[in-house]
């Protein structure tokens, strides 16, 4: 015997039905995003003695969503 019993057209018969709405109704319910942060600095300090290097970066981020 399988795990699967078979079901009764009493027990289909009782089961309920319910439409979904259109996809534009349940786009809504749920958003999804892609986001990508891109951050680059770049200090470069060579071939010098006692001197300090410092950077700064700006941060660029982009969402593209569907």
């Amino acid at each position: 015997m399988t795990a699967l019993a078979e079901i009764s057209r009493w027990e289909v018969e009782c089961q309920r039905v319910e439409v979904l709405p259109a996809r534009e109704a349940l786009s809504s319910l749920v958003n999804i995003t892609n986001i990508t942060a891109v951050n680059i600095a770049i200090a470069v300090n060579a071939a010098t003695i006692g001197s300090t290097a410092a950077a700064a970066a700006l941060q660029n981020v982009t969402s593209i969503q569907h």
